[in-house]
């Protein structure tokens, strides 16, 4: 089948990627009952995205004649001997009232109906909004035979049914470990003799107090701490088991460069100890060192070292998680943002793109968006100004968008609360810098309403 390129502007064009097959037509019949059977139509239709009982009725309009598509066979009739090139250039006729864009000319457009009945096209790939002449006679069937629009995704749809399936499966693994309780209570119910031989062993066995944690049972998941021990050595072991290696050590090094520092005075305080008693001598070297590092950069530090370790998204997103427990959610957010991002102070939207597998997991609903829209404000506003611009700001925002990280909504209800306050302070300037983009989203919202 031979193609050729569409539009009459484009035929000498080899590089032009939109192609056509070439009209083939047939004269049957004789007489009163001749007639023109356009072979091909339905190919033709459906590489210019069109009905083909659009096309044919555009022939039977300007020639004057009887047309009929069958839907069932795919048949093409027009009433009358007719020969190809007079219908190929009605077809091009054809091509540039309902297929181009008036705009930039390309044959990507769609079909929309309005409200007001007057029929637009509108383009892919400019986004330029064209008005068809309503004058012309096949706007009446248009109106009449309107075409079928593309159905749009339901993400919130989809986003609440993986929630239901993540419950349900949190629902089956409590239901399995019961069942394995349940399974190892019976079995011991099974040997009784075991608890006799055993009763000798107690009375040589050690005090509850002093009972390895080992011992405890694996499936106990609630492990309840009574006792706090706040001595230095204490507070240095969970230093170690709360922080990473690199952290860590520097903690420890500051803690004991503090204790120099303070051997030579002699005042000391006593810590509390356990039950009221007074503990061992703790200097406030030690308490200085321990509080050195501020959340946030703890925050930031457990974050960037897990990323330089080569760690999948899978793993840091479950650090995330747990760093919610011990701090605000805004505040993890924000650290964690800094952490992907740190040294990005040009082409923000180009790194958003390498790391979106590390926000997509995290993205659950409108209020996760809204803390990431504050994180982002975060990021921009620790930037000197030279680089807070409407192209850094705006760019990457709908580059967030066109990734499906941010919606419509939480976009628009972040910026109108920056415009009620006239975009006075520093936040503020950062949504005003993003004003080109919440316009478009605007407009781009208005006309999907139509």
């Amino acid at each position: 089948m031979a193609f050729m390129n569409i539009g009459a502007s484009n035929k000498d064009d080899a590089f032009y990627r939109y192609k056509m097959p070439r009209l083939i037509t047939k004269v049957e019949g004789r007489g009163n009952g001749i007639k023109t059977n356009l072979v091909n139509m339905v190919d033709v239709a459906k590489a210019l995205a069109r009905p083909p009982a659009y096309t044919t009725k555009f022939f039977g309009c300007e020639l004057g004649a009887q047309s009929k598509f069958d839907e069932k066979t795919g048949t093409s009739i027009v009433n009358g001997a007719h020969d190809t090139a007079k219908l190929a250039a009605l077809l091009e006729n054809f091509i540039k009232k309902y297929v181009q864009c008036y705009g930039c000319g390309n044959p990507e457009t769609e079909i929309i109906v309005t409200k007001s009945q007057l029929i637009n096209l509108k383009c892919a790939a400019c986004g330029y909004v064209s008005d068809v002449d309503m004058r012309d006679k096949l706007t009446t069937f248009i109106l009449k035979n309107p075409p079928e629009q593309k159905k749009k995704s339901d993400k919130k749809g989809m986003r609440r049914a993986e929630k239901e399936r993540i419950k349900e499966g949190e629902a089956v693994d409590e239901e399995m470990r019961r069942m394995k309780k349940e399974g190892r209570k019976k079995k011991g119910q099974d040997e009784p003799h075991k608890k006799k031989a055993s009763s000798s062993e107690d009375e040589h066995s050690p005090p509850p107090s002093q009972v390895d944690v080992s011992e405890q049972d694996d499936d106990d998941d609630g492990n309840v701490q009574w006792l706090t021990d706040t001595s230095v050595q204490a507070a240095q072991q969970r230093i170690k088991e709360q922080l990473t290696s690199a952290t860590s050590e520097m903690v420890m090094l500051e803690s004991v460069k503090q204790s120099s520092e303070k051997a030579a005075k002699p005042k000391q305080k006593k810590s509390p100890g356990v039950n009221g008693q007074s503990g061992p001598d703790l200097n406030e070297g030690d308490m200085i060192a321990l509080s050195e590092l501020s959340l946030h950069d703890k925050l930031v530090k457990q974050f960037k070292d897990e990323l330089a370790s080569g760690c999948d998204a899978s793993k840091l997103s479950s650090l995330f998680d747990k760093s919610k427990s011990s701090a605000p959610e805004q505040d993890v957010w924000i650290a964690y943002f800094e952490a992907l991002f740190e040294g990005v102070t040009k082409g923000l939207s180009k790194a958003v793109q390498k790391k979106k597998s590390y926000l997509s997991n995290l993205m659950e609903d409108e209020h996760s968006q809204e803390l990431l829209l504050g994180a982002f404000e975060a990021h921009f506003i620790g930037l000197p100004s030279e680089f807070r611009k409407e192209v850094e700001v705006a760019g990457s925002l709908k580059e967030f968008y066109a990734l499906d990280l941010l919606e419509e909504e939480p976009i628009l209800a972040w910026y109108d609360k920056g415009a009620a306050h006239g975009f006075s302070s520093t936040s503020g300037e950062v949504k005003k810098l993003a004003t080109a983009f919440v316009e478009w989203l605007r407009n781009a919202e208005s006309e999907d309403g139509e």
